[in-house]
């Protein structure tokens, strides 16, 4: 209840890009297909998973630190969003490489977070993405599933099955 309080207090009035949707609903989601796994996969740490799932666009989207996220939530937590979260300083082709290679030097609860993230990510796109931005974007989810697939069997192949489904749609 403290991750979902904090996520909303940091995004705050934020929305989903393209809709009225307060952010929280993404966050929700995010943590909702977390959540599915554990329930089939429970060698994983549950409290790590599920706040991370929670937290994991606060700091890259809100003014949010990762020493703020340490004082409320601990390392492990406060690291796992860290590395969830894209370096806006790099070249944008060299925010997702270096955030994968974050990530995969995190437990396996982080990798979850991620490849939870792209499968709510991968809805139908934009309207007024052309064919090369819907390319790319199923190419990055095809990077996420290889590099971070073994932290989840059921995460990966819903993962698998979505960008399979993004593919013909």
């Amino acid at each position: 209840m403290r991750a979902l309080r904090f996520a909303a207090e940091a995004h705050g009035a934020q929305t989903v890009t393209g809709t009225t949707l307060p952010y929280l609903w993404h966050v929700t989601l995010v943590t909702m297909e977390v959540i599915a796994a554990l329930r089939v996969e429970a060698e994983h740490e549950q409290e790590l998973a599920v706040q991370c799932a929670l937290l994991h666009d606060v700091i890259e989207d809100t003014d949010r630190t990762e020493d703020q996220l340490r004082v409320a939530f601990g390392p492990a937590v406060a690291s796992g969003v860290a590395a969830l979260s894209k370096d806006k300083a790099l070249p944008k082709d060299d925010r997702l490489p270096d955030s994968l290679r974050r990530i995969r030097a995190q437990p396996s609860e982080i990798w979850m977070v991620k490849l939870a993230d792209r499968i709510v990510n991968l809805q139908p796109p934009p309207a007024h993405w052309d064919a090369r931005k819907i390319a790319a974007y199923r190419d990055e989810a095809i990077l996420i599933h290889n590099r971070l697939k073994e932290a989840s069997p059921f995460l990966a192949e819903r993962l698998r099955q979505k960008i399979e489904a993004y593919g013909r749609g």
